[in-house]
């Protein structure tokens, strides 16, 4: 029997450049690009770097932690498959290692603000897919 309930939204489909961060969702794990001529992080992984275009990466953990970059709450399902999620809230997340990630608030709150505290907890979605989200820290 499986537990994890039929996931009818949208999966990711990685591809040559994020399959080691799915990889890193589905062990719980958040992982970074970091170019190694100039060190800046990145997320979404990318062949090349934006600030100094190298292509050579290397994947390092990230802590998970960050803040609210900027938020808002969806009270109105765009897509069928979202009819029973609403309201959520979608946040971007300025990670302390730099990047910003866009993602969802696992519990809608209304205590959500600009600059509060946020760590990223992982949903199993599927057997092959887990999702990273975000929840707020005290």
């Amino acid at each position: 029997m499986n537990s994890i309930p039929v996931y009818g939204k949208p999966l990711p489909q990685p591809g040559p450049d994020d399959e080691a961060f799915w990889a890193g969702c589905k062990r719980h794990e958040l992982l970074l690009q970091r170019c190694r001529a100039c060190g800046d992080m990145r997320y979404w992984g990318r062949p090349m770097c934006a600030r100094c275009n190298a292509f050579e990466t290397e994947v390092v953990k990230a802590g998970g932690r960050g803040t609210v970059w900027s938020f808002t709450t969806t009270h109105h399902a765009f897509h069928p498959a979202w009819k029973d999620a609403v309201p959520y809230t979608v946040v971007v997340v300025e990670l302390a290692e730099g990047p910003r990630m866009t993602s969802i608030l696992r519990e809608p709150s209304g205590e959500i603000r600009v600059g509060c505290n946020v760590e990223v907890v992982f949903d199993d979605v599927t057997p092959e897919v887990t999702l990273p989200k975000f929840r707020l820290v005290p």
